[in-house]
């Protein structure tokens, strides 16, 4: 069994307010992350952290680019058990589609769309759900996860998930360190979540 990790965000772009405002969510973006130190974590968002309109799939670095930028950052990480094979499977797809990244494009009028609870798609267009969603089908991970119009909000549904962290996103990596050198000394860290 390996562990992916689900990393939503809310950063406070005009963008991602504005987004917050039309679904009422806590949460604006979502990533998967194949390594709980989140260095291998992708999603769609900006290519650039001052435009967010030229935007696509994106490498994403913790304290690289748009979370660099905008510091007070929020964010909730949970983590997912799943078989080797769909590990995989998710590890393929995501490196296969990042190596082809200019073949894929960025779903801002399927993003919009929600807010007048609309779903607009197109095929090799996402928007960050979307594209967390579509590596999760690859997968066969039957999460009972909308099939459109989903939101970032809507993998906190997901069943068996563990919630690994809550706060500012720039100090997760902290957290992660501290975790590692209690349990380095034998001590269990218990999750209430």
């Amino acid at each position: 069994m390996k562990k992916i990790y689900i990393v939503l965000t809310h950063t406070g772009t005009n963008l991602s307010k504005i987004i917050k405002k039309w679904t009422k969510d806590e949460f604006s973006h979502v990533s998967i992350a194949l390594d709980e130190d989140l260095d291998e974590m992708y999603s769609f968002g900006r290519l650039h952290p001052y435009n967010p309109f030229w935007a696509g799939l994106v490498h994403e670095k913790q304290n690289e680019g748009t979370f660099k930028r905008f510091k007070k950052t929020k964010a909730a990480i949970y983590s997912i058990e799943v078989d080797d094979e769909k590990y995989s499977i998710i590890r393929n797809t995501v490196y296969r589609m990042y190596r082809n990244r200019k073949k894929y494009k960025f779903n801002i009028i399927g993003l919009l769309a929600i807010g007048f609870h609309k779903s607009i798609q197109k095929e090799n267009w996402f928007y960050c759900a979307e594209f967390v969603k579509y590596v999760f089908d690859k997968a066969h991970l039957d999460f009972d996860l909308p099939n459109t119009m989903i939101r970032p909000e809507d993998f906190k549904s997901i069943e068996n998930k563990d919630l690994e962290y809550y706060g500012l996103f720039r100090k997760y990596k902290k957290v992660s360190v501290l975790r590692e050198y209690i349990q380095s000394l034998g001590y269990t860290i218990a999750n209430n979540h």
